[in-house]
Parts: C-alpha cells; structure tokens; sequence
C-alpha cells in the first residue's frame, strides 16, 4: 500500500474522516489536527507497525475542505437524512464520513459516482454491518444528486 498512488488517495480520506472525528470531539483547529496527523500517524512506525503513508496534499485539502464548508455540507447531509433524524443524531463516525464525502462533492474535482464508491471503501473500514454500508450509500446518493446533479443525467 504504500507506493500505489490510488491507495494514498483511499489512505488520505480515512485519515480525513478520523481527523474530522477528533475535530469535532476536541477543541483542536484543523492546523493542529493537520500537524499531530504528519508528526504522529501519518507513515510513523509503532511498535513494529509503519501506518499507512497518504496523499497528503489532498489530505489537507478535505479537511479544509470540509471545515470550511461544513455548513452547506451539513445542509445537504441532513435533507439526505429521514425528517426525525438531524445529523446531529448520527454516529459521529458518520458525521465524518458524510463531512469529508461532502467536501470531495463540494469541490466537483471528480464524479460524484467516483466519490460514492470511494467512500462506501472508507466506510468498511469502520462498520462492518451490511446496513450501516448500505445506509451510507442511500446517504452519499442523496447528497452527490444534490451536489452534482449533471453527474446523474
């Protein structure tokens, strides 16, 4: 995994979705959580252990991305959402994912079925029930018609 660019990129948005997760239980600003991912996650070795090297760049670019944007994103997230359940609600876990899918939406560099697809692979990484999976897909479906509807045509 660790020279496959394509694999850098998957590295990238996970670690996106964690940093989105500490963001949002800490006080931590997007630049601290930045740094403590380079110094402390990011390719660094732990007992034997080298995690996974990513896209750093694009890394950066999401979480700013999705802090910058995290309003509208979150706007889109809970029209996609049933009526009693605001996005509050949600596993924060989700609330992530669905900030940090929102963010790649939001800037339209790839198709929304890319992203989609991209995202239901994070996504495996933290819920192995088939109805959380399938729950994120009617989610990210919602919210990439909302944000790229041309993607649909």
């Amino acid at each position: 995994m660790v020279g496959n660019s394509s694999h850098k990129k998957s590295a990238a948005r996970f670690y996106a979705v964690q940093a989105l997760f500490q963001m949002e239980h800490s006080a931590l600003t997007v630049d601290s959580v930045i740094m403590e991912f380079e110094e402390y996650r990011i390719g660094v070795e732990y007992n034997g252990i080298k995690m996974v090297d990513c896209n750093l760049p694009m890394f950066k670019t999401i979480l700013n991305n999705a802090v910058d944007n995290q309003d509208k994103i979150d706007q889109v997230t809970d029209r996609a959402l049933a009526k009693n359940w605001p996005i509050e609600r949600i596993d924060p876990t989700l609330r992530a994912l669905f900030r940090a899918s929102g963010a790649e939406f939001f800037s339209e560099i790839l198709p929304a079925k890319v992203i989609i697809v991209e995202y239901l692979d994070v996504a495996q990484a933290f819920f192995s029930q088939t109805k959380e999976i399938k729950f994120v897909n009617a989610v990210l479906d919602h919210m990439a018609r909302e944000f790229s509807p041309k993607s649909f045509e």
